[in-house]
């Protein structure tokens, strides 16, 4: 048996001590060497990997393995990294607020008010809020408003009460652009898709049971690894009231190329879309896209692709509303770790995805 090796030993101290201090010099705030602080004994102070601040002298630097031992050692948190975490806490928690009260407004509030209820400046709010959230305050109460009439229509109000209740002034201000207010008409979203045909095929792929779903203006679904029952319904959780067509002609070509796909990938899987979604979702899925053919990126660095690199959570459930899995890759997300966290269709059909693409580019 292996003798366990000592992570005291001095040998293994040097050469940790040497991979912090690159992580330090190229501000890196994921470090591969794991997590860790730094001191910096000229100014008894401790920071972040990832800290703006200039880099002290390598003799000046003391590396902890988190905030209590820096503290034990006699250094005081960073006020510009904040390496314990309380100013971004607070920030937290004034948008969140923030957002309550977006949520519970008839009107959408303006930034001088929010920011004022908050204690920010106008520009130091702004920025705050889309770095937490993702979107701009008045994005964030757009999106409010259209679950508000979402729900309405789906409740079965008239379209007119429901655009007034949700806080529209008028329905041509959702009839002017309902792909980006509800993905689809307002009259559409009331009936559930009534009066739109879904073309479906099905076959058999190395994942299991797979179905395609597509509309006129493109794919909107694609299902793999259940059988074909619970595969149409998950398609008629999206679309209850409209017409479900078997079309296998029609979409032949479509199905083909995904089966190859799932046997042998070789490239990205380029098909027409009808992607539905908010305007912050559809960000997530062009980022998703964007991901190179055989490679993956954690959710944090996902949210960085996106200009809003606190909104990981997010980011995160941008991935798991995505409708038309393969074509935009969201298996190709890992956790920061780099675990296969959940995936919709299993950690196994990922793993194996993942596996082959890997393979296909090497």
């Amino acid at each position: 048996m292996a003798p366990i090796p000592d992570l005291h030993h001095p040998v293994l101290l040097d050469a940790l001590d040497a991979a912090r201090w690159e992580a330090v010099l190229a501000r890196d705030p994921q470090p591969a060497c794991g997590p860790f602080l730094y001191a910096v004994t000229t100014q008894g102070v401790f920071c972040r990997p990832g800290c703006p601040a200039r880099p002290p002298l390598r003799r000046n630097a003391r590396f902890y393995a988190d905030a209590a031992a820096a503290e034990a050692a006699g250094f005081r948190a960073c006020k510009r990294c904040d390496p314990k975490g309380e100013r971004a806490g607070l920030h937290a928690a004034a948008i969140q607020a923030a957002c309550d009260l977006i949520e519970r407004s008839e009107t959408i509030p303006s930034l001088a008010a929010l920011a004022d209820r908050a204690g920010y400046a106008r520009h130091h709010f702004l920025r705050l809020f889309k770095e937490i959230t993702g979107v701009t305050p008045r994005s964030f109460a757009e999106s409010v408003r259209a679950r508000r009439l979402q729900a309405a229509l789906q409740a079965g109000d008239r379209v007119a009460e429901a655009v007034a209740g949700a806080g529209y002034g008028s329905e041509s201000r959702v009839y002017e652009a309902p792909g980006r207010v509800l993905g689809m008409t307002p009259g559409a979203a009331r009936r559930g898709g009534a009066g739109e045909t879904i073309r479906t095929a099905t076959a058999e792929s190395p994942l299991g049971p797979l179905m395609v779903g597509a509309t006129a203006s493109g794919v909107c679904f694609i299902g793999f690894a259940e059988d074909v029952a619970a595969l149409e319904g998950d398609l008629r959780h999206r679309f209850p009231q409209a017409r479900i067509e078997p079309a296998p002609a029609a979409l032949a070509g479509t199905i083909r190329q995904v089966v190859a796909f799932l046997e042998e990938p070789k490239a990205a899987l380029a098909l027409p879309l009808d992607l539905r979604g908010t305007a912050f979702q559809r960000r997530v899925w062009e980022a998703l896209q964007a991901i190179p053919f055989g490679e993956t990126r954690s959710y944090g660095e996902m949210a960085v692709a996106i200009g809003a690199p606190r909104a990981v959570r997010a980011v995160a459930r941008a991935c798991a509303q995505n409708h038309v899995s393969l074509a935009v890759p969201c298996h190709r997300v890992v956790g920061k770790d780099g675990d296969l966290t959940g995936y919709r269709w299993g950690v196994p059909r990922k793993r194996a995805l993942l596996a082959k693409e890997r393979a296909a580019k090497g």
